[in-house]
């Protein structure tokens, strides 16, 4: 069981790690072109897609369940149908944003505070990248279904291709072609569709058979589209709250000062980490998990979970461990600025909290979704977040920025303990 855990894991936490150094590699080329107007327009352009994209991850986690169980099932046709209806409605929804680029920008742009040349630049890099919308979303879909297929390491091989294609292509754009913040955007561009590219040639050489399965009839029927709609529903929901409770802590951190917010973002960086090996191991979750609930074997599954939460608990104590003699030395790596060091000690055992409080979250994220439990795990976001902005109001005229993380550790904690309550209680999760 460990090996095949760690199998999926480590491929999905190489290529969690490899996601953000597509908005690093373009922050970095433009950082070399002699305006702080073009990394501003970089910054808030890789947040607008960010936000956007980070919505519709429903994609994947709806798809990697739905195809995990059919193959414990070793229904091959009903695999093939996942995939032509993820991959169809990633694309068809990608074609969408492209086409409603304008009103979008125009939405954004009312909610961003910026200056009028930023706000060209921002708009030019964002009207360029929106048409890589339909290559991100089919992508969403390919992962998913690699992942629910046990196969995590082709995700990883297209992470890796998408970078090198676009470190050498905007490189290319800006320092010979001279285009400037375009150029950036067209190597993004590229690079989004060479990922999208390699993920159809991965999946027509090592599953093109399954393409004769496709039930063409039987893609658009009613009861299978309501029921894969209902399951995306609820976990865009979900994510709705998660970025609700995200945008929130940021703004709300912005509001107590540029020390504090800098604080925060440092701390944060602390989360980051964790959750990206914590991904991992909630890819294999959702993986194995959809597997053995395919398959009717319940013991298989049972065993998952206690070897899933020997992993969580020995990852959550080697990083509070690390975190607590360490942290502090690697903020400093992030940042020299004293004045910030020196607040950020004062916030520092939040951060120190975070793994112990959140690693029950995303392990059971992971088996709610292989479990197509999508229902139960909405209930426990909308218990954690309603939490999180209880005891925020509630504290922060007393303690300020403590009540900020005092929420948002609390918030990590309810979603594990809640959904430790649904797994024991509810009689779904018997297999037998």
């Amino acid at each position: 069981m460990n090996r095949r855990i760690l199998r999926l894991a480590i491929p999905s936490i190489i290529s969690n790690i490899t996601v953000p150094l597509l908005g690093l590699v373009d922050v970095a080329i433009v950082g070399h072109l002699g305006a702080a107007s073009f990394i501003d327009a970089i910054a808030v352009g890789g947040m607008l897609f960010s936000m956007i994209y980070w919505v519709f991850g429903f994609l994947r986690m709806g798809t990697s369940g739905l195809a995990a169980q059919a193959f414990g099932r070793r229904d091959l046709d009903e695999v093939a149908l996942v995939f032509v209806r993820s991959l169809g409605i990633g694309i068809l929804l990608g074609l969408l944003l492209a086409f409603l680029q304008t009103p979008i920008l125009s939405v954004a742009f009312r909610l961003i505070d910026t200056t009028d040349e930023v706000r060209r630049l921002a708009a030019l890099y964002f009207h360029i990248c929106v048409w890589g919308a339909p290559a991100v979303l089919g992508l969403y879909g390919f992962a998913g279904w690699f992942v629910g297929m046990q196969n995590s390491r082709f995700p990883m091989y297209i992470a890796l291709v998408q970078n090198v294609v676009n470190i050498v292509a905007s490189l290319y754009f800006v320092f010979i072609g001279k285009m400037g913040v375009a150029g950036v955007a067209f190597g993004t561009l590229i690079a989004q569709y060479a990922g999208f590219l390699m993920a159809f040639f991965l999946w027509r050489l090592y599953y093109g058979r399954l393409w004769r399965r496709v039930r063409w009839l039987a893609v658009c029927e009613t009861a299978s589209m309501r029921s894969f709609f209902r399951l995306n529903r609820d976990i865009f929901l979900r994510t709705l709250c998660l970025v609700a409770a995200t945008v929130f802590f940021t703004s709300q951190g912005a509001r107590e000062g540029e020390i504090i917010l800098a604080v925060n973002t440092l701390l944060m960086q602390l989360f980051t980490l964790f959750s990206y090996v914590m991904d991992g191991f909630a890819y294999a979750a959702e993986a194995l998990t959809g597997r053995y609930i395919g398959a009717g074997n319940d013991t298989s599954f049972r065993r998952l979970v206690r070897v899933l939460f020997a992993w969580g608990a020995g990852l959550s104590a080697t990083f509070t461990f690390v975190y607590a003699v360490g942290g502090e030395s690697f903020l400093g790596i992030l940042t020299d600025e004293r004045t910030v060091l020196v607040a950020a000690r004062d916030y520092f055992a939040w951060a120190v909290a975070i793994p112990v409080a959140g690693v029950a979250a995303f392990l059971w994220d992971g088996i709610f979704v292989g479990a197509t439990r999508s229902r139960e795990m909405l209930r426990s976001m909308w218990i954690a977040s309603a939490s999180f902005f209880l005891i925020y109001f509630t504290f922060h005229p007393l303690w300020g920025n403590h009540a900020l993380w005092l929420a948002f550790i609390v918030y990590l904690a309810l979603r594990g303990a809640v959904q430790t309550l649904i797994f024991f209680s509810s009689t779904k999760f018997n297999l037998r």
